[in-house]
């Protein structure tokens, strides 16, 4: 498993790279706050969410690869790994599939990667990713399973913890499971990390439940950046350790959570950015008395307009 020094050193190496990203504190005469919330906006990371951090630890540890990268994505690791290589002066080609939305096709392509559309899943794009990287030797920047990338992600729960102490609950949305991966080796048991995915898309709920990562079917209104068909096996121990719960929530509580953030915030999130935090305006997770509850509002790349629909 990765440890705190591995992400500890991943944050030396990434740091003039990325932003910090700000909290938010609320508290709980904020409307519908069921306890004190501290939000940490790494949507305002760049290219709109947290990729940037693993994309980066894993092309600065491989010493920069002049031979280009290649990645498969949703479409917010394929922004970042474009956003990254891009900074880096490198050759990118990100392999999307057919589902992705075209805001965040757009936003692959604005830093001048190679966009190849393909397949009708990410399983699928990442197949085909490999087939291609067979041919060009490029390097492979996994979205989540791969060791370089889970300390990167991991750093957003060192940055959380410097910036917020008292926080006793962290809710970190869960896809393949790269984030809550990362940030759960970082608190290690001093904060309980809870992980939330939507119900369309169970991973990590049905691997706890099974005590291995086994594959789910995926849909619904996040499933571009949280539909992975089974998490990270690099992930799963981490998670079997540190993950306190797992909890899911509808749609229609993503949507609503999508909603808060703009109405109460003037935020824009994008359906998985807001997931963690519909856990909690849900009631699907209850904070438990006198708890301090931080929650990470990991992504913002959606159309605007979306939000009023």
């Amino acid at each position: 498993m990765i440890t705190r020094a591995d992400i500890a050193a991943a944050n030396v190496r990434i740091r003039p790279f990325i932003r910090r990203t700000p909290v938010l504190q609320l508290d709980k005469t904020e409307s519908q706050l069921p306890a004190p919330i501290t939000l940490k906006l790494e949507l305002l990371q760049h290219a709109g969410s947290f990729k940037p951090r693993g994309a980066f630890n894993r092309l600065l540890a491989a010493g920069r690869p002049t031979q280009g990268v290649i990645a498969a994505s949703g479409g917010n690791h394929g922004a970042a790994v474009a956003f990254v290589a891009r900074a880096l002066g490198l050759r990118a080609e990100i392999f999307v599939p057919e589902t992705t939305p075209p805001a965040k096709i757009q936003r692959v392509a604005s830093y001048g990667a190679r966009v190849v559309r393909t397949g009708a899943n990410y399983a699928e794009a990442l197949a085909a990713s490999r087939t291609r990287q067979a041919e060009t030797s490029a390097l492979e920047v996994h979205a989540y399973d791969h060791q370089d990338v889970l300390a990167g992600q991991g750093t957003v729960g060192q940055e959380f913890e410097h910036q917020a102490p008292e926080l006793t609950h962290v809710l970190v949305a869960a896809g393949g499971g790269g984030l809550i991966g990362g940030t759960a080796a970082w608190y290690a048991g001093s904060a309980a990390v809870i992980s939330v995915e939507p119900e369309t898309c169970p991973a990590l709920q049905k691997a706890l439940a099974a005590g291995k990562p086994v594959p789910v079917s995926v849909g619904g209104v996040a499933a571009d950046s949280l539909g992975a068909s089974q998490v990270g096996a690099l992930m799963f121990p981490i998670a079997t350790a540190y993950v306190a719960a797992a909890v899911l929530v509808t749609d229609e509580s993503i949507r609503a959570a999508q909603r808060w953030l703009w109405d109460q915030l003037r935020i824009i999130a994008e359906p998985g950015g807001a997931t963690a935090l519909a856990a909690v305006l849900s009631g699907a997770f209850v904070p438990p008395e006198n708890a301090r509850v931080g929650v990470v509002v990991c992504g913002g790349n959606t159309d605007p307009a979306s939000i009023a629909t």
